[in-house]
């Protein structure tokens, strides 16, 4: 059973990971496409798969590099017609133990305080666990276009002539071509 907030999951123990690594590919099926989709707000996925190197550094930490690639079907916001773009985004993660959290965010925090290109703090390893699904479903979401449109679509506003007796200045315009009152002399 699909979990609804979670669909595309493939734990990883941290503990199974070798010294030298684990490649992991994934592909995700039609019953986690749908709910992805959904949970996506997408018309459909047509199409998911990831593939992830999973690596031990130092103190109980992993960093996880791969790609996410994906079809996806949307809806194009000019012309409101169904059109399809792909997703092709780049993974470089560093995982760590939830006790390691803190500690290496003031570290991001000093960075940036010192203006160096600042790091993305860890994310936390919960459970003794990475879950590789749910990194790649993450990634998909962030890599799709939030304002997808047809190539050959372009917006062009509802011209409509203006009677020009009818716009805000047409008050004014009466008032400069009225005669101004005579002055009257004491």
């Amino acid at each position: 059973m699909t979990d609804m907030a979670n669909p595309w999951s493939l734990p990883v123990v941290v503990a199974q990971i070798p010294e030298t690594g684990l490649h992991r590919e994934l592909a995700a099926n039609a019953h986690e496409r749908t709910a992805m989709a959904a949970l996506g707000g997408l018309r459909e996925i047509l199409s998911a798969s990831a593939s992830f190197d999973l690596v031990p550094i130092v103190e109980g930490r992993v960093r996880v590099v791969g790609r996410v690639r994906a079809r996806v079907g949307q809806t194009c916001v000019v012309t409101l017609e169904p059109i399809e773009n792909d997703v092709d985004e780049a993974i470089d993660l560093i995982f760590a133990p939830a006790s390691q959290i803190p500690e290496m965010a003031d570290l991001v925090d000093d960075d940036a305080e010192g203006g160096a290109d600042v790091p993305d703090p860890p994310e936390p390893i919960e459970h003794g666990l990475i879950d590789v699904g749910r990194v790649a479903t993450d990634a998909l979401f962030l890599g799709l276009d939030p304002y997808p449109r047809k190539p050959d679509a372009t917006f062009e506003p509802l011209i409509t002539p203006d009677d020009p007796e009818e716009h805000p200045f047409a008050a004014l315009k009466a008032l400069k071509t009225a005669p101004a009152p005579a002055k009257s002399k004491k």
